[in-house]
């Protein structure tokens, strides 16, 4: 055999061995597995367990305890305004002044009217006693007596006349100074200073409401009007003085405390629900009038209730469900009843026990049936503190 040919044999030989391993590494790396994959981390914690007030929520509006509306009583040019727009008054305090000259002179003549029949009661009092004296010697006859006490009765009817038309003028003279009947908080002047005021009505001038305390009316159905007045006394039914709580547009929860103490006497036959007022101070923070406010009312106390975070519940189409880690810390989805919010926390009806053990971060890494690793939500200060107190009363 020729020395070329042994050269291509040789050439051919090791080309072969060499595409023999590259094939044979290519095989052995296909069928090399990955290495395993590590579950996903998780924050879980147990539910916490405490007693909870549970409460009726609903929606109000307040109102004032006294409005008043302040109008010109008399005809008149406004001579003077006493107060500031928005201004707090006191009970009595005057407000306005319509120019009193005309009616101080109706009051002047009045008197002078009445002051001129006084005298003329007087002389025909004097008249009368002294034909009665006459009549006795006969020295005037007897209808000389009745035409003198005909003269005196007519006298006491003008006099008596005269003091009602005084009064009157007293009266139209002190409607040119309008003072507050309440104590409150006005609203701005409606007419400004030398228009005329009360000319074909009684012109309103501004209104004062008193500011606390303060009314607040809701409706609430009749189931919760039966359960409100369960087991009370009918002085109790009357007047119920139950505690409730508002919040306002610019809060989370419930600031301020009142007391319940007017329910309607009807139910509203087309809605199922009945009227109920309840008063607040607001002696701080002024609640103005006309006010809607979400309003709290308590219900009674679920003892050692169950309790989780509201950020570890999630939502699909069957409803409300927590992620439970069961044995091996396989994840189990398993749906929950709710209760009411307290505080970042939510009370569950049912769904979970208090020894049991959910995610509270991460459940979107987390799927039901595959393992997971965990690590425990540190407590915060409130927790801890209730935690203490569930132990303290135990």
């Amino acid at each position: 055999m020729s020395q070329t040919i042994k050269k291509i044999l040789t050439r051919i030989i090791s080309w072969a061995i060499v595409i023999a391993i590259i094939a044979a590494l290519v095989y052995l790396r296909r069928e090399e597995q990955p290495p395993p994959k590590e579950p996903p981390t998780v924050t879980v914690a147990r539910p916490s367990q405490k007693d909870v007030t549970k409460y009726w929520d609903f929606t109000g509006t307040t109102q004032a305890i006294e409005f008043i509306e302040i109008r010109a009583r008399v005809e008149g040019f406004l001579e003077s305004v006493h107060f500031k727009d928005s201004d707090d008054v006191e009970k009595e305090e005057l407000l306005f002044v319509i120019d009193p000259t005309e009616y101080q002179a109706g009051r002047d003549k009045a008197f002078a009217d009445l002051k001129s029949a006084e005298a003329e009661l007087e002389r025909a009092q004097v008249d009368l006693e002294r034909v009665e004296e006459a009549v006795k010697t006969d020295a005037v006859s007897q209808r000389e007596v009745s035409t003198r006490k005909a003269q005196r009765d007519k006298a006491l009817a003008a006099k008596k006349a005269a003091e009602a038309v005084l009064i009157q003028a007293e009266y139209q003279l002190s409607y040119t100074q309008i003072h507050s009947p309440i104590a409150g908080r006005t609203s701005r002047k409606l007419v400004d200073l030398g228009n005329l005021v009360g000319a074909e009505e009684k012109t309103l001038l501004t209104t004062v409401v008193k500011m606390h305390p303060m009314y607040v009316y809701f409706n609430i159905s009749e189931m919760i009007l039966l359960e409100v007045l369960e087991g009370k006394t009918p002085d109790e039914k009357r007047n119920p003085s139950l505690p409730f709580y508002i919040g306002l547009a610019n809060e989370k929860g419930h600031s301020k405390e009142g007391v319940i103490d007017y329910i309607d006497n009807t139910v509203d036959t087309a809605t199922g629900t009945i009227n109920v007022r309840g008063k607040l101070p607001n002696d701080k923070d002024p609640i103005f009038p006309g006010m809607f406010v979400r309003i709290r009312v308590p219900s009674h106390v679920k003892a050692d209730a169950i309790l989780v975070h509201e950020r570890a519940i999630g939502t699909d189409i069957a409803g409300k469900y927590l992620q439970i880690v069961g044995k091996d810390n396989i994840v189990e989805q398993r749906p929950v009843e709710m209760g009411i919010l307290v505080d970042d926390m939510r009370v569950i009806e049912e769904g979970i026990t208090a020894e049991e053990v959910y995610i509270v971060d991460g459940t979107q890494q987390a799927r039901p049936g595959l393992p997971i690793n965990t690590q425990w939500l540190q407590k915060t200060k409130k927790e801890k503190d209730d935690t203490k107190k569930t132990k303290a009363g135990e």
